[in-house]
């Protein structure tokens, strides 16, 4: 058991993380009107500002907080990191102008840039051959959350535009108290770095893992299934509106069945597919599953089939943990910070490009103007986006272990 709580430590923040973004998802329209005293349309605006605001900052710190806990350990960041979460939760819970509201996602972005501390931890206690199957876990505590935090968000919501932020401040507090008594620190001073800006930051970052061999290639196909893989966070409750009529009820329902999916993917699947067939037979596996899955689903009519497909697209979530167990595999013990605050950055930097790319695409074949009504044309570009995946993936080499940093 005491070997088994640093674990649960990790998925606990991680499921915080994704909690977190998704608890006050509900409020933020109401909350933004009562601060602005503007309408809807005005507050989805600034909905958009506040949410690139906090992506970019997850690009810019990620790199920086996985190469502090390289240096200083993971332990710190993390405990630090989360009490400045908690702080920051407080600040929005008060704030009265959209200036705070900012000033709070920047904070925001930069304490949920832990994913790469968090997967660097993960990293240092697995061996390799578990390395994949324990950033399965990582994934699946992201789809716990991605389910608990609207549904929560939602009922707190009832109770006022604040009360979903005092709720994430006391969760955040609250695990902060529980790592401190129980997370051992697992860099050592035989894998410990020296921290450099000149690497701690995303340009330097990635000049440096990408240096790695193969990891270039990794890193790109990363980027690319990031935007292919938004197309459902992006686009998914315009197009249920769209093509089967939903309401904000059901469209709720088929997001909470693809998180819970994807948590029983990674959390408990995961595991015997990658004994079974290995890391990149399980890469290959999962990126074809997704393309399968988004051709479907672009021509699919009937919302009960669609439902039913996401169990498919669940499955397809095996790639994303295999192809980070890959590159976790290809850099040394001490630059395992380094290279996750690098995938944090790109996955901030896809979360960041893909709403503009998809919800594009779905605007052009959807408005009245159009010359070709589609509304699944987004899922068929996520599926060219995939096929290329592959056909990278399939000719970069395996992973050759790197030496220390």
């Amino acid at each position: 058991m005491k070997n088994r709580l640093p674990v649960l430590f990790i998925l606990i923040t991680v499921v915080i993380d994704a909690m977190g973004i998704g608890l006050i998802m509900p409020v933020m329209p109401a909350l933004i009107q009562e601060v602005e005293g503007a309408g809807i349309a005005r507050a989805a605006v600034w909905g958009g500002i506040l949410a690139t605001i906090f992506a970019a900052m997850q690009f810019l710190f990620g790199p920086t907080l996985g190469s502090l806990s390289d240096r200083y350990g993971r332990r710190p960041v993390l405990i630090v990191s989360l009490v400045i979460m908690a702080l920051d939760y407080v600040l929005m819970a008060l704030a009265h102008t959209i200036w705070l509201l900012i000033i709070g996602r920047i904070i925001g972005g930069i304490t949920a840039a832990t994913q790469s501390t968090s997967a660097a931890y993960m990293a240092d206690i697995s061996k390799p051959e578990e390395k994949s199957a324990n950033f399965g876990l990582i994934g699946a505590g992201f789809g716990v959350g991605f389910v608990l935090g609207p549904l929560i968000g939602g009922l707190l919501a009832e109770y006022g535009t604040r009360a979903p932020f005092w709720a994430a401040a006391i969760l955040a507090a609250a695990n902060a108290v529980f790592g401190y008594f129980i997370l051992p620190e697992t860099v050592t001073d035989r894998i410990r770095r020296p921290f450099q800006w000149q690497r701690a930051n995303p340009l330097g970052a990635f000049a440096n893992i990408g240096a790695l061999p193969g990891l270039k290639r990794l890193m790109l196909i990363t980027f690319v299934y990031t935007v292919a893989f938004f197309v459902y966070p992006g686009v998914w409750a315009y197009f249920g509106v769209e093509r089967f009529g939903w309401g904000p009820g059901m469209i709720g329902v088929s997001l909470g069945l693809f998180g819970i999916g994807i948590a029983i993917v990674q959390g408990v699947l995961i595991r015997p597919i990658l004994n079974r067939i290995g890391e990149r037979r399980a890469v290959i596996l999962g990126l074809s599953i997704d393309v399968v899955a988004f051709v479907l689903l672009a021509f699919v009519t009937n919302g009960w089939v669609a439902l039913a497909l996401t169990s498919l697209t669940a499955l397809g979530s095996i790639a994303g943990p295999a192809l980070q167990g890959i590159m976790s595999r290809t850099a040394a013990d001490n630059q395992q910070g380094e290279l996750q605050g690098t995938v944090t950055s790109i996955n901030a930097v896809a979360t960041i490009a893909a709403p503009l790319i998809v919800t594009q695409t779905f605007w052009y074949f959807t408005a009245p103007t159009t010359p070709f009504y589609m509304p699944g044309a987004p899922f068929l570009l996520s599926a060219v986006l995939t096929i290329g995946c592959i056909f990278v993936f399939v000719q970069t080499a395996g992973p050759a272990k790197a030496r220390a940093a």
